[in-house]
């Protein structure tokens, strides 16, 4: 096999990068590099030219709104418009392989984030993914899975033996990947989850917020497995840059009894609660998908209840 040319997902080759990524040149191997994040979101048929098999060898963080999952099903549908055949090298999910939780999504038409019907813990491989899609979405794609050996479905990334490569340049650790579906559900609101900070998606954070007060509230909310501890924390860059924002720092300490969606739903609640004018807590919506979860939060219901839509 020859590699011939090499396609870059969001945050780039050495997923060290954020925002728009630009076409360019691997300085290592000379080859060309087509951007699969910035003017285009799938390979296109002259990037395509003279290529047989599409290999897609990426870590995923288990999580349904991170976005190499989207940018593998808009690469295999390209890969059957031109006949290709398309190659996942399955890895570990580094959050377990077990767990799923949260709203399964009706997914939009051309959406990035919401491209399938899937949990935001979804529990499944990038490879089982590919198998999914295919199947779900009629893909029709040539499709072949190199499978791992050895792997647990209860291990966490961290207990794989493997070494932590991070998949993206805010997503650090494992506890951090495991956070991500709490944390992460937030990031479309006006809040800082701590980007340009030193812990990235283990706090939560805004100049408004009373940080004494929401984490009393989440604290009382009973989660079990992470604790919260008030602090204040000034990002150096992405939102809030150079603001002192008053929140909360989230601990886990018991990875078997911490839920992260459950977590996220209950900041999501006593955000509401004590900043109904503050947070923007419409734009919440962009990645829960559920408007009766929606509807829960806004009506002040239990985190349970909420939980059971």
């Amino acid at each position: 096999m020859t590699l011939a040319v090499l396609f870059a997902p969001e945050h780039g080759l050495d997923a060290a990068r954020e925002g728009t990524i630009a076409n360019g040149r691997d300085e290592r191997t000379g080859l060309p590099v087509y951007s699969l994040y910035g003017n285009a979101f799938a390979p296109s048929g002259d990037s395509l030219a003279g290529i047989d098999t599409l290999v897609f060898d990426i870590q995923d963080v288990g999580t349904r709104f991170f976005t190499y999952a989207s940018t593998m099903r808009r690469a295999m549908a390209a890969a059957r418009a031109h006949d290709l055949r398309f190659m996942v090298l399955d890895r570990p999910n580094p959050i377990d392989g077990i767990d799923v939780a949260g709203p399964v999504v009706v997914p939009f038409p051309g959406s990035f984030v919401n491209y399938h019907s899937l949990p935001v813990r979804h529990g499944m491989t990038l490879g089982e993914l590919a198998t999914l899609l295919n199947a779900d979405d009629h893909l029709g794609v040539a499709l072949s899975v190199v499978t791992m050996r050895g792997w647990r479905r209860q291990a966490y990334g961290d207990e794989t033996g493997l070494r932590w490569v991070n998949p993206s340049p805010n997503l650090r650790s494992v506890d951090e990947a495991l956070l991500y579906p709490a944390v992460g559900l937030l990031e479309s609101t006006n809040v800082s989850v701590g980007r340009g900070t030193d812990a990235p998606f283990e706090r939560v954070g805004a100049p408004w917020i009373d940080a004494i007060a929401l984490a009393a509230a989440v604290t009382a909310d009973g989660l079990a497995g992470v604790a919260f501890v008030p602090e204040v924390f000034t990002p150096k860059e992405d939102r809030y840059a150079g603001q002192a924002c008053s929140g909360i720092h989230l601990t886990v300490g018991d990875r078997s009894r911490f839920e992260p969606v459950r977590t996220g739903l209950a900041i999501a609640r006593e955000l509401r609660r004590l900043y109904p004018r503050e947070w923007d807590f419409g734009k919440l919506d962009r990645l829960l998908v559920h408007p009766e979860a929606m509807s829960a939060i806004d009506g002040g219901l239990s985190v349970a209840s909420i939980v059971e839509t």
